[in-house]
């Protein structure tokens, strides 16, 4: 039960786009398109699951009995880097038109601060091994959730006959904020 409680915690209520302000980058370019935001989505999945089963065993089992937790941010981001590094290749091998598509996005991947503060969360919030898979899986569905979600209401905004002053990035901002607030209607959903 708490596993379940951990999960929706982490992909709800606190989310990790509408509610910790991360992954904006991403978030505001890549979801134009549902499909590139759907592909930009499980790929930062994929890059969370594993940053977060690789930094959380190395942070535990060798840099905090070293006592090199200082470095803690520098060698996440070079784990991160790897990772990304691998994602690109198995893209550009399995999903040519995917690999296309996302661009230079596929490269910000390494520098979405989204990944590095799942990692980084892991640890803060001193989870054991599965609960922080859980919570980094909770979190990464949190940001699928919020990129199609925000892709739906970019596909509905471009039909929609919209004051000249709104048109463009203004209500892309404005349903970006509206969908945060909604967002903070889950807090109350577990104590």
């Amino acid at each position: 039960m708490e596993t379940i409680k951990l999960f929706i915690k982490s992909a709800l209520i606190d989310n990790v786009v509408f509610i910790q302000y991360l992954a904006i980058c991403p978030f505001i370019g890549m979801t134009n398109d549902t499909e590139k935001a759907t592909g930009m989505g499980l790929a930062t999945t994929f890059v969370i699951m594993l940053a977060t089963a690789v930094t959380w065993p190395i942070y535990k089992l060798v840099m905090v009995p070293l006592g090199l937790e200082f470095l803690q941010t520098l060698f996440f981001i070079l784990v991160i880097a790897s990772l990304v590094q691998l994602v690109e290749f198995f893209l550009k091998k399995m999903s040519p038109g995917l690999y296309n598509a996302m661009g230079v996005y596929l490269a910000l991947i390494t520098t979405n601060c989204a990944v590095l503060g799942i990692t980084i969360n892991c640890i803060s919030k001193n989870y054991n091994y599965v609960q922080s898979l859980v919570y980094a899986f909770g979190s990464a569905m949190g940001f699928l959730i919020s990129m199609v979600i925000m892709s739906g209401v970019r596909s509905r905004v471009k039909t929609a006959n919209l004051p000249k002053a709104f048109a463009g990035t203004p209500i892309l901002y404005v349903c970006a904020s509206l969908l945060s607030l909604a967002f903070l209607g889950f807090k109350g959903l577990i104590k």
